[in-house]
């Protein structure tokens, strides 16, 4: 009984619905303001691994994309890979369309993610 007690609470937790149109609508209202256009240099968070070392140079254009409310991704943009910032960050500049953070670009199986225009990319 005292098992139940305890467990039943967790267990309500478990089970919630989906932040993600919350968290999508927030974004929007902040990223909105943040719109990155041709020119305007990005920072990306990738892995770290040797895949996207490998898969990723200095000068590649990187294909970015966005996840709508049906969580399909729509090309946005494109990205020109600048240099590689720390073990973490690539920098790169907007060679097309307009982006905002949490877009993510993509070359081959490897993919970052757009965060900021400058903030760890120095």
């Amino acid at each position: 009984m005292f098992m139940v007690c305890i467990g039943a609470p967790l267990l309500a937790n478990a089970v919630s619905w989906s932040p993600v149109q919350e968290e999508r609508e927030e974004r929007d209202d902040r990223a909105a303001r943040r719109i990155l256009g041709k020119g305007s240099v990005v920072c990306l968070f990738q892995s770290g691994t040797a895949d996207v070392k490998k898969e990723i140079r200095i000068n590649d254009i990187l294909t970015v994309y966005r996840e709508n409310q049906n969580h399909q991704l729509k090309e946005v943009g494109k990205i020109k890979i600048r240099s590689y910032v720390g073990e973490d960050y690539l920098k790169g500049e907007v060679v097309e369309g307009e982006l905002m953070p949490g877009d993510i670009a993509k070359k081959g199986e490897v993919a970052s993610l757009v965060i900021s225009s400058s903030d760890k990319c120095k």
